[in-house]
């Protein structure tokens, strides 16, 4: 993107400073001239602020923020980047763009979309429809290679993940584009209609991720959807990343779960209308307590039971692959509602 488009929308940002903030950065507040928050992932706390007004460029700009934890500075495109998990910038730009409703620059002809060429404007909800459509069922793919080494071999009800074996990979925006085999998931909203797609390119063999700097990248309208696993009615368990949803699901198969694919996504998911009982697959970093404390307090205003299932390592396939699904089935029962013990654990 040319340097005055992205200068036009940081500025255009900026005069929505406050409703950036109370969008991205909801665990936040005002305090003054500033919005106070933990950090760029919505985390709880005052270590970083942001410039809710000022001049529209240069020192002092609304939408100019400081973390003090860190020292991490930027705008309010920053801001988008960081608290979304975004890596591209056309990304980053579109998401900016549907924040702001702005209409959308024509694609441009010589650029093509992650699975392949179409009139599609590239990192767009169609693009991402696309990218799906082109993908194939997973069993006896590199995809399911990929997951048998992260301990996950039951696929049943996965199909929001596909394999596609020539999906397109661009390091940056001054890099040829390569072709590397991907795992491919839908992002949904609640009604099923797909909104995005998320990539994990993979090894040539299958037995890992990709050797590439950003092997996982999202695209498509991603804020308060996510994968999901089954449909989800009074009971959902929501989590990070697919790996870490898909390892309970292998002791837990017929829970509806979803990925929201970061912990700001996570966060900020939307609950179905007929939710009763949420459990927050957590994992055990700071970013993931952030999430974990802010989705507990969404569903209690709403009078959704919320319940922590708590990993014993990092995350829980880091607990199916060191212990087993015996183990993460025991220290799952420990966690359920009995309810739920009946209805989704015991046969």
């Amino acid at each position: 993107m040319p340097r005055h488009d992205a200068s036009e929308l940081a500025i255009r940002l900026g005069r929505e400073a406050e409703a950036v903030c109370r969008h991205y950065l909801s665990s936040g507040h005002r305090a003054g001239r500033y919005w106070l928050v933990g950090d760029v992932q919505n985390t709880p706390g005052r270590s970083m602020f942001v410039r809710l007004t000022g001049p529209e460029s240069g020192k002092g700009a609304a939408g100019k923020w400081t973390d003090m934890a860190d020292g991490s500075h930027g705008d309010l495109l920053d801001l988008i980047r960081e608290a979304l998990g975004l890596v591209d910038f056309k990304d980053v730009a579109e998401e900016a763009r549907r924040f702001l409703a702005l209409p959308h620059p024509e694609p441009e002809s010589t650029r093509m979309p992650a699975g392949g060429p179409s009139s599609s404007t590239p990192g767009s909800p169609e693009a991402s429809r696309r990218l799906f459509a082109m993908a194939e069922a997973i069993p006896g793919t590199l995809a399911a290679t990929y997951l048998s080494g992260r301990a996950i071999t039951s696929l049943s009800g996965t199909a929001a993940l596909r394999y596609h074996p020539r999906c397109y990979y661009r390091p940056d925006e001054h890099s040829p584009t390569e072709i590397r085999p991907a795992l491919v998931a839908a992002v949904t909203d609640l009604s099923g209609h797909q909104t995005g797609a998320h990539r994990t390119w993979l090894a040539p063999d299958g037995s890992g991720k990709a050797a590439v700097e950003t092997p996982r990248r999202a695209m498509g309208d991603l804020l308060g959807h996510a994968v999901r696993f089954g449909a989800a009615a009074e009971v959902l368990a929501a989590g990070e990343g697919i790996e870490t949803v898909l390892s309970p699901r292998q002791v837990l198969p017929r829970m509806p779960m979803l990925a929201a694919l970061s912990a700001a996504h996570l966060a900020a998911i939307l609950f179905p209308p007929s939710l009763r009982r949420l459990y927050v697959v957590r994992d055990r970093d700071p970013a993931g307590d952030g999430a974990r404390d802010s989705l507990v307090a969404r569903a209690a205003s709403l009078g959704i039971e919320a319940i922590s299932l708590t990993p014993r390592e990092g995350d829980f396939n880091d607990d199916l692959r060191q212990r087993g699904a015996g183990a993460l089935r025991a220290a799952l029962k420990d966690q359920l509602h009995p309810e739920d013990l009946r209805r989704f654990l015991e046969r």
